[in-house]
């Protein structure tokens, strides 16, 4: 386990916004598809990270190989379904919308990454003594 998952996880964030400062604005949208795919994959990233730390210390047994969105699903369903509804939209938001179809729209991208910070603000208890 990182010395504080929290901070490691938020990184990926900041990240990601580095990489949507990139792409650039017209309106409502932002400009250059490359780095909204990038730092929806970014943050996505974060969140499953945060995750996975999160099930190492309620422990939640770990998958060998890849994990699925079933995986985080349901060992997520165990332990807090209120963070079960931000994983599953940062997951359509982040993850299909935003890295693999291309969304540009910015409401949407920022309402995904918002979920990933949600998901990531769990583990602040769990790093250091919640320090940022």
């Amino acid at each position: 386990m990182p010395d504080n998952p929290y901070q490691e996880a938020m990184r990926y964030i900041e990240n990601a916004m580095v990489q949507l400062n990139q792409a650039g604005k017209d309106n409502k949208f932002y400009i250059d598809v490359k780095y909204v795919k990038s730092a929806c994959g970014m943050a996505y990233s974060g969140a499953l990270m945060a995750l996975d730390q999160l099930f190492v210390i309620k422990n939640i047994q770990s998958r060998r190989r890849r994990k699925s969105i079933e995986y985080y699903q349901k060992s997520l369903s165990q332990i807090d379904k209120r963070l079960l509804k931000h994983l599953n939209s940062a997951y359509r938001l982040l993850h299909l919308d935003g890295y693999n179809d291309g969304e540009t729209d910015i409401k949407a991208i920022e309402a995904g990454i918002d979920n990933a910070v949600s998901i990531i603000k769990a583990l602040k208890p769990y790093s250091n003594n919640g320090s940022d």
